[in-house]
């Protein structure tokens, strides 16, 4: 079978479609007079049309980028290299995602045969093998980076990024820490030493990530100008902060950093022979422990996060004031932390109420007299 008896009659100037010796249907169009043929990588002749349609526009508004051989991991090489340049902390968990899961399946594929049902036989692969839909949305994301950064280079080393149908993500965590609760575990933290104590009020207060707390050295806190000092390389976006100190937490972490060296570590646990103590590096355990003494047993630290963010929004606080303070650098993900629960709907509504009220007097919408007298209307039929 030859390919011009299987091929498509069509109209002069507008290609082929044809079979080559498969039930897969390939194209053929000319590019200044040069034939090209391409797999449309499928058995249905919608999706053959679909593509040299594409192609044909490609090549009249002279945007058709020729197919390279350039492989995916290729691909996933200039990824690896952003990440070093732009010193990003989750490259090691990229590097793990790609090395455990990904490059098995996609490493020696060429770029441009990768295929949107090739990525869903992928992602039921991992479902059947036990992944949740977020995690396997994290591993796509590695992918659709990938190609993001290859469709921006000159001259692009892909020509489109591949349709990746994502899993619906859960919804965000709800967990805060009510004023009363935080007094009960602000006991139960000072029982297990000065460290935890201090821990809590410090990301109760401002938000602060608790890998941001734990690395914090004697030096970030400002003992003269009550303010502490996140350095450049310490936060999660590699972007300093200072934020001025409460009069609870100035005399926590002053208790905590006395007697210590610049570069000592501000939380540590004492111990025998050691002056500044030793570093808090992980305490679940003692963590666990407080809440469920202080009867908030489901409540994880990341809450207290949560918790502080909600606490200076209701204060009035700006929004850009209170994502400088706890770290925020996209709106995006403020908007995950800054959730609005009923007691924040009923106090909206309590204020609403008076303003209307307050209006309705002045304007004497309602006289005191007509509410006495109102009776009920009596109801009246509908029309069939």
């Amino acid at each position: 079978m030859t390919e011009n008896t299987q091929a498509l009659k069509r109209e002069r100037g507008t290609g082929s479609i044809f079979h080559n010796g498969s039930a897969v249907w390939w194209i053929k169009f000319y590019v200044r007079g040069i034939p090209k043929r391409e797999s449309s990588h499928s058995s249905d002749l919608a999706v053959a049309k679909k593509l040299l349609k594409r192609r044909l526009a490609e090549v009249e508004t002279k945007t058709y980028v020729m197919p390279t051989n350039v492989k995916i991991e290729e691909l996933i090489a200039d990824l690896f290299a952003e990440y070093r340049r732009e010193r990003r902390k989750s490259l090691a968990y990229v590097e793990m995602r790609w090395r455990k899961h990904l490059q098995p399946v996609f490493a020696r594929l060429r770029a441009d045969d990768l295929t949107t049902e090739m990525v869903q036989r992928y992602s039921r692969m991992r479902e059947e093998e036990g992944a949740s839909g977020p995690t396997i949305n994290r591993e796509l994301a590695v992918l659709k980076r990938a190609y993001s950064l290859a469709l921006r280079s000159l001259p692009p080393k892909v020509r489109t990024v591949p349709v990746m149908p994502m899993y619906k993500e859960s919804d965000p965590r709800t967990g805060f820490l009510e004023d009363a609760a935080y007094v009960r575990l602000a006991r139960e933290c000072s029982k297990e030493g000065l460290w935890l104590r201090a821990l809590l009020t410090v990301a109760y207060s401002f938000g602060f990530r608790s890998g941001e707390l734990l690395s914090m050295r004697v030096r970030q806190i400002d003992l003269l100008s009550r303010a502490i000092r996140l350095e450049v390389g310490s936060t999660k976006n590699d972007e300093g902060r200072i934020t001025p100190m409460t009069d609870e937490v100035f005399k926590l972490l002053t208790a905590c950093v006395i007697g210590k060296q610049p570069d000592d570590y501000v939380f540590t646990r004492p111990r025998k022979g050691k002056p500044a103590g030793v570093r808090v590096c992980s305490f679940r355990k003692r963590w666990k422990k407080v809440c469920l003494q202080a009867g908030v047993p489901d409540l994880i630290f990341h809450d207290l996060r949560r918790s502080g963010v909600r606490n200076l929004r209701r204060l009035g606080v700006q929004e850009s004031v209170v994502m400088k303070i706890s770290g925020h650098k996209t709106r995006s993900v403020f908007e995950r932390y800054n959730i609005i629960d009923e007691a924040d709907l009923t106090e909206a509504a309590r204020k609403l109420n008076e303003k209307q009220n307050s209006l309705g007097q002045s304007l004497g919408i309602v006289a005191p007299e007509m509410v006495k007298t109102a009776t009920a209307p009596s109801l009246v039929p509908l029309p069939n």
